[in-house]
């Protein structure tokens, strides 16, 4: 077996890339064994246990930008950490290291390369990670969710920039009729359905602009709600479900049956966007204003220059603009269909297969 360690974690947005690239890799290659590096206080705590694959969890945490004063224990942090990665390269010998972002794939990547083992940097951001701008410069292979972010690359002489997607758990084809997918979600066939979700811990901001517009009665009528809020609010927004018209839900699991019923989504813009597109669903995009390096608001920009989303920046969220941007979009069939037709001309749903494919012949060279 060939050993390949996936680093990268903290949000589903670099871990579920990692996952997508190593379910290709062993399909495309079942010599491939998986090995996913991540953080203890990062999603992959919960969701790497319930995967066939090996793993070990680090004490990292992020470099905090807003609460500097949290970094005075980041040093020590670190040094434990590369201890422990120093042993885990010598214990497992990978042929391969796949760095797909977040605070977990710096150290680890960066302590690869200084051991020769090739690097494949994954970029999932129209504004490139701290990560990735450190790195790109040793990597053998990048691969970009977004075009944009070329230009803010430099890239060393043997390194190979791909324009390949965001990899993601790709639509089924055909896809099933909506109408269908209604139906098993329980809301009325003939009536269209906005999905809302903050992600999958939700977002307070959209929850409550959410909340505002239906205690006000201002939910466009005839307009169905799925609402995923998140485990933390669930409590507190349940009771503003409505049998068959408003569902509230922590978290929906598969969340294609959502993107498959779905008219209009009211999404973050961070691993999101790539199954939007992938999926061809016109989306209201609002930026978690706090995310590194203002990523998301990049990630919107670029998809609503594109005229693939319309962008609401939280500083403008109120239940009053949501609903207008919603009842704005749900009368105007024309433009809901031509946001739909330019996301999905931004989709790769075959990016995870393509990663892997050029990943494997690194692997191949060496």
């Amino acid at each position: 077996m060939t050993t390949v360690l996936f680093a990268g974690g903290g949000t589903g947005g670099h871990l579920m890339p990692a996952l997508a690239i190593a379910e290709e890799m062993v399909r495309l290659d079942p010599s491939v064994s998986p090995f996913f590096v991540g953080s203890r206080r990062g999603v992959e705590a919960s969701v790497l246990p319930q995967r066939p694959w090996r793993y070990e969890l680090l004490p990292l945490e992020p470099l905090w930008r807003r609460r500097w004063w949290r970094n005075a224990r980041l040093p020590v942090m670190v040094a434990r950490s590369l201890r422990s990665v120093a042993e885990i390269l010598r214990r497992e010998r990978p042929a391969l290291v796949v760095g797909t972002g977040g605070y977990v794939a710096g150290p680890v990547v960066w302590a690869a390369m200084r051991r020769h083992i090739p690097a494949v940097i994954v970029e999932s951001n129209a504004y490139p990670g701290l990560a990735t701008r450190w790195l790109a410069r040793r990597a053998r292979q990048v691969h970009l969710g977004f075009p944009e972010a070329r230009a803010l690359l430099t890239v060393g002489p043997g390194t190979v920039v791909f324009d390949s997607g965001n990899p993601i758990i790709p639509p089924p084809s055909p896809l099933p009729p909506k109408t269908d997918a209604k139906r098993k979600l329980g809301f009325p066939a003939d009536r269209p359905l906005v999905f809302v979700t903050g992600g999958s811990q939700g977002a307070l901001a959209i929850n409550r602009a959410v909340a505002g517009a239906l205690a006000s009665g201002a939910l466009p009528a005839g307009a169905s709600l799925l609402w995923q809020c998140g485990a933390a609010s669930l409590e507190r927004f349940a009771p503003l479900a409505v049998p068959g018209r408003v569902v509230v839900s922590a978290f929906i699991d598969p969340v294609a049956d959502a993107y498959a019923a779905a008219d209009l989504v009211v999404a973050r813009s961070g691993g999101t966007v790539a199954s939007l597109a992938a999926w061809g669903l016109p989306s209201i995009l609002i930026p978690l204003p706090t995310s590194a390096a203002g990523h998301q608001l990049s990630n919107a920009r670029a998809m609503a220059d594109a005229g693939a989303a319309v962008l609401l920046e939280q500083a403008d969220l109120s239940p009053a603009t949501l609903t207008a941007a919603i009842a704005g979009l749900l009368s105007e069939p024309a433009r809901l269909a031509g946001l739909a037709t330019r996301a999905s001309g931004r989709g790769r749903p075959d990016a995870a297969a393509c990663i892997a494919s050029e990943a494997l012949k690194v692997m191949s060279k060496t």
